[in-house]
């Protein structure tokens, strides 16, 4: 009887380490690090994805990071289970030269580029010979390529790659454009200085710029629109389809509505 007894104990508390194991482990699944670029894509995480991961029953961290090779080495690294700063360019050519396996999970509203100016108060009253400051690197510069090809100022050629990109792509300038190329962050000061200035959106929110005060907003394809990024051993985690369900919710829209106007939003957002 005694051996009965001792056995049926030995297999209760077995049991409930099990159990215990179970719940430590289910508990530590339903917490998820996610990290972004200081400014509106750490605020978009606060105020619209991280309510409602809570909601769901997750632990949410959030990290934040003042550069763009900190969050795709972190993720990589694992100290995060996702990260949101970087448009579809820029991930598969870090992935590529850092030999990392990551992957998006889904494209966010994003801040678009914008001509600004002083001087003029729409594209049309754009002079000619006038200077215009653009950004010196080739993604942003191709960006800002086609955003004054579609405003009718300038042409470009066929197949830009948006990698080289550089102002020998520009075909016809018929308004005899003076171009002036600068580092990005730069650029939001340039608007005093130039004509007219190409400034990215995450820098013009940063220098506390309206994104409606630009006279022409960049035509954004969804290629430059930034998106939740997760290791690809990870894509078809329960966070991160939980994630895809959050923002894909009717909470997040209404939240990009009232606080992140001027956001373009990806195509499967129209639909």
């Amino acid at each position: 009887m005694k051996k009965i007894i001792l056995t049926l104990l030995t297999a209760l508390l077995a049991f409930g380490l099990a159990g215990c194991s179970s719940s430590s482990d289910a508990s530590k699944d339903k917490e998820v690090t996610l990290g972004a670029t200081a400014g509106p894509y750490t605020d978009m995480v606060n105020k619209a994805i991280k309510p409602s991961l809570e909601k769901k029953g997750y632990k949410v961290k959030v990290i934040e990071f003042s550069d763009y090779i900190q969050p795709n080495m972190a993720l990589s690294k694992g100290d995060l289970d996702a990260n949101l700063f970087q448009h579809k360019v820029y991930m598969e050519n870090f992935t590529k030269e850092k030999n990392l396996k990551l992957s998006e999970v889904i494209i966010v509203p994003t801040a678009p580029m914008g001509l600004y100016s002083e001087k003029f108060k729409s594209v049309k009253d754009i002079k000619e010979g006038s200077t215009v400051a653009i950004p010196n690197d080739p993604v942003n510069l191709a960006r800002t390529l086609l955003m004054l090809e579609d405003a009718k100022l300038i042409t470009i050629k066929e197949g830009i790659n948006e990698l080289t990109a550089s102002e020998k792509d520009v075909q016809d300038n018929p308004k005899k454009l003076v171009f002036k190329p600068l580092e990005a962050a730069q650029l939001p000061r340039a608007v005093q200085s130039a004509d007219v200035a190409a400034v990215p959106g995450n820098f013009a929110l940063a220098a506390k710029m309206d994104l409606l005060d630009a006279i022409q907003l960049e035509n954004m394809p969804d290629t430059y629109r930034n998106r939740v990024v997760v290791n690809t051993k990870d894509v078809d985690s329960a966070f991160a389809k939980d994630i895809k369900k959050v923002v894909e919710s009717k909470e997040f829209e209404e939240v990009i509505d009232k606080e992140f106007e001027g956001f373009g939003k990806p195509e499967w957002m129209k639909k």
